[in-house]
């Protein structure tokens, strides 16, 4: 793989679901007649970097699913588990995001659960609009439903375990799941509702920072690249070469010796890894 260079415009790359949209909306569109569910960000011939953003769109549930920690992860040779948040971006009436339980669970009775269904009972759901926020940690029991556009941060370990997902044709992980799921209740200080035009911290460790920033420069601690994510408006950083442009829709990676120029009014997510910036 290449060494990385910054700044960076990440490469996007519509990833089809069976639960994903036709129509997408902007400033994405979908010519080819499968669903697109998921935009990913990456780095393009280069090691990948600790966190993934990812804008994800549904028109059905997602599988009830949970995700490990990074110990439980480097037990099955992987370089870490997954934490994760959401932003919601548009929500139609009714939508709604399972998160936790509605109340504690054995580990037999959340196989059984899973295995005859009633885990979609038992999942506590959210009526949800745009502007909430959700950090998810690992071993949340959780899945996303019908009608939603949000934008998600995450550890960028490929590695989720199914534990319900409606009849579909996919694989289950029950055994995994079980292994590390915390089957509680969700912990409500981990949501609110924010307001998009002001700017705050969302995230603050210990694995990643994330803030809802203008179009004043920021920066986050950590040792990895800054993610920077217009919501509205466009971000660029001056180059030798000139300058490296963003727009709503997109994401850049700049390095701590760069600084961005946003266009007046823009709203931008910045998020970065505390711990390193690169997966192992």
């Amino acid at each position: 793989m290449n060494v990385m260079a910054f700044p960076m415009k990440l490469t996007a790359r519509a990833v089809t679901k069976p639960w994903g949209k036709a129509d997408v909306p902007a400033p994405f569109s979908n010519t080819g007649p499968d669903r697109i569910g998921e935009i990913w960000f990456e780095a393009e011939d280069a090691a990948p970097l600790a966190l993934m953003v990812k804008y994800i769109f549904t028109s059905e549930k997602l599988s009830i699913q949970v995700h490990p920690g990074d110990a439980y992860a480097r037990t099955i040779g992987l370089s870490g588990g997954k934490e994760e948040c959401w932003l919601v971006l548009d929500a139609e009436p009714g939508a709604t995001l399972g998160i936790g339980l509605v109340r504690d669970l054995s580990g037999d009775e959340l196989r059984a659960a899973a295995l005859d269904g009633s885990i979609e009972q038992l999942l506590a759901w959210h009526p949800v609009a745009r502007g909430d926020f959700f950090y998810i940690p690992a071993g949340t029991i959780h899945a996303i439903g019908a009608g939603l556009s949000l934008i998600e941060i995450q550890q960028n370990a490929d590695v989720t375990f199914r534990l319900y997902d409606y009849g579909r044709p996919r694989e289950l992980h029950l055994d995994q799941s079980i292994a590390v799921a915390n089957a509680a209740p969700y912990r409500h200080t981990l949501a609110r509702h924010i307001d998009l035009d002001t700017d705050q911290t969302l995230v603050d460790g210990p694995l990643f920072g994330l803030r809802l920033a203008g179009d004043a420069p920021e920066t986050l601690e950590g040792t990895g690249p800054l993610l920077v994510i217009p919501i509205e408006g466009c971000v660029s950083v001056q180059t030798a070469a000139g300058a490296v442009t963003a727009v709503a829709g997109e994401c850049l990676a700049i390095d701590s010796a760069s600084s961005y120029h946003a266009s007046s009014g823009a709203r931008l997510l910045l998020a970065r890894a505390h711990e390193n910036g690169q997966t192992a």
